[in-house]
């Protein structure tokens, strides 16, 4: 009960503390809050002062802000309507401009209709006066206009025809003046194009390898072996990625001969080192010699030549291992010999002596590749050097025209030589193709008219053309040859140069009873 009681008596405690405590809280807040109403009232107060002046203070800016903005925008329009008044003075300008030209085009239309009329009354005057004329013309000759139109244009044709064998001829004069210049042009540029191809033909030779790993024999440890080989033969041994082949190049025919025949041993023994590539090159060069000998030898006696200075029977041997196109100089030296010494008896002459120029005009072919110039002056001055004969020079000399030809044995050994170079199949070109080539030949020249019959000969290196005498006249005959050889030039190709002659021949018969 006790403990009931003071437990009462601390709860009322509390409530009158509590109690207390509020009403004293609330008479000091009560107070405060008067003293923060004064002050809030004098700050707002201050604030509407402030604002007021900056509102006052705006407005006088604004107002001068707009008065200065007007200013601008009325000195802006002033601008704008001095523009407007000058564009439309200067469009006034130009409308009055416009209005003049008008004007002026107005009056050129006028008169340029009248004088249009005028030229149409003038046309109808001149069309009715030609055909007056027309009418007392076909009267007093007796032919209409459509006959004497044809009359007209055959005898045109012909004037045409009698000028354009007039340029022509002049034409083809002019051609032989400056034959030389253009004849050197077309070999610098033949020289040019071929060069590469005719150079990779005449100066290597290829050794089949029964298989890629003899490469690296005949390479040998660093590269040993083949630095013998070259060193040794005076060739270049080129060996590619070509397979199962390895190359000898060398401007000398002979010295290429035996670098390959030297390879091709060393290849069948299978032993490759520098002192074996030395002792089987010693061996294949006096083996090869031995046949360059021989074949000299064979070719003089073959053609009956004696007397011939020893060296020069050397140098006509090596020309066994010398080409052209694909043809053994060799065998074309005595074709050409052959055919001279047939056409000097023909003709009553020496043929020993025809034979021998023929077989000794190629033999600066031989050393052409030691020494500067033609093969035909290398050829002459080696003759000459070792003891010919001064005709026997002279047409070594002259066989390409390097001089001029002065004898019949010139002729000869030239002629001979045109002939075995173009004989079917000596140079290399198939049959079938050079058959082709004469039918194409006869076939362009036939079709042609007034042609009455076509042959090719030389070997397609002229053309000869027949024609019917009364069709095709003198100066036709020249249009035509120059007709064909330009057809020739843009439809075919062929080697060398290609002569077309046209022949017109009249024939007159009379029979007596």
């Amino acid at each position: 009960m006790e403990i009931v009681a003071i437990i009462v008596g601390v709860v009322v405690a509390l409530a009158v503390g509590f109690v207390g405590g509020y009403f004293i809280a609330k008479k000091v807040v009560s107070a405060s809050a008067e003293g923060a109403r004064d002050k809030a009232e004098n700050i707002l107060d201050k604030a509407k002062n402030d604002a007021e002046t900056i509102v006052k203070q705006a407005k006088l800016e604004a107002k001068d802000q707009k008065i200065k903005i007007k200013a601008e925008v009325e000195e802006e329009n002033k601008e704008r309507m001095r523009e407007i008044h000058a564009q439309e003075n200067r469009n006034s300008q130009r409308e009055a401009s416009l209005d003049k030209k008008e004007d002026s085009l107005n009056s050129k239309e006028d008169s340029l209709q009248s004088f249009q009329l005028d030229l149409d009354k003038r046309e109808e005057k001149i069309a009715d006066s030609e055909k007056r004329i027309n009418i007392q013309l076909e009267h007093v000759s007796g032919m209409t206009q459509e006959e004497a139109k044809q009359e007209l244009l055959a005898n045109l044709k012909d004037e045409v025809t009698s000028q354009s064998a007039f340029i022509i001829r002049q034409a083809e004069e002019q051609a032989k003046l400056e034959s030389d210049r253009k004849a050197r042009e077309i070999v610098s540029l033949a020289i040019q194009r071929i060069a590469s191809d005719h150079v990779s033909e005449v100066t290597v030779s290829t050794i089949p390898i029964p298989s890629d790993d003899i490469k690296g024999r005949i390479i040998g440890r660093e590269g040993r072996n083949i630095r013998s080989f070259e060193q040794i033969t005076g060739t270049n041994l080129i060996i590619d990625d070509s397979p199962e082949t390895v190359t000898v190049s060398s401007f000398d025919p002979v010295r290429r001969e035996i670098a390959a025949v030297t390879l091709k041993k060393l290849i069948s023994d299978g032993r490759i080192q520098p002192a074996r590539i030395e002792e089987t090159y010693k061996k294949v060069e006096r083996e090869v010699n031995q046949r360059v000998a021989e074949a000299g030898e064979k070719a003089t006696f073959e053609t009956g030549i004696h007397n011939l200075n020893p060296e020069l029977v050397s140098t006509i041997g090596r020309l066994e291992f010398r080409t052209s196109y694909g043809q053994s100089v060799l065998s074309h030296s005595l074709e050409v010999a052959y055919l001279a010494g047939i056409m000097a008896t023909e003709l009553g002459l020496d043929p020993q002596a025809a034979k021998r120029a023929g077989l000794l005009h190629d033999i600066g072919k031989a050393i052409d590749h030691e020494t500067e110039g033609s093969h035909a002056v290398i050829g002459a001055d080696l003759a000459h050097k070792l003891g010919e004969k001064d005709d026997i020079v002279h047409a070594i000399h002259a066989h390409h025209n390097d001089i001029e030809q002065t004898t019949i044995l010139d002729v000869l050994i030239q002629s001979a030589d045109a002939v075995s170079a173009a004989r079917p199949g000596s140079r290399r070109e198939s049959l079938e193709n050079y058959i082709k080539r004469l039918e194409q030949l006869e076939e362009i020249a036939n079709a042609h008219e007034g042609v009455e019959r076509t042959f090719a000969i030389q070997a397609g290196r002229e053309v000869r053309v027949m024609v019917k005498p009364e069709v095709v006249n003198e100066d036709k005959a020249v249009v035509l040859a120059h007709d064909i050889a330009e057809q020739i030039e843009r439809d075919m190709q062929y080697p060398g140069q290609v002569k077309v002659v046209v022949i017109r021949e009249t024939r007159a018969e009379g029979l007596a009873k």
